[in-house]
């Protein structure tokens, strides 16, 4: 992948922060499998794995600490 997406980690508010967050772990994904076909092919196996949807909910709050350091908490 060598399109440029990321131009910046700042964000207006903490919900769009958080989305960005999101967005950052979706596309460690792509970028670790970059295969759809094989995400798509996975992607039952994961939905229904509650150790797997935990740990990428640690990777999007992980994410989001980034963010949020980024964004100075969002304060002024």
């Amino acid at each position: 992948m060598t399109d440029t997406w990321l131009t910046t980690l700042i964000t207006d508010t903490p919900q769009q922060g958080f989305e960005l967050a999101i967005t950052l772990s979706r596309r460690g994904v792509k970028y670790t499998q970059p295969d759809s076909e094989v995400l798509h092919k996975l992607r039952p196996e994961y939905a229904n794995d509650h150790a797997a949807l935990t740990a990428a909910s640690q990777v999007i709050a992980l994410n989001f600490q980034t963010v949020a350091a980024a964004n100075n908490y969002w304060r002024k």
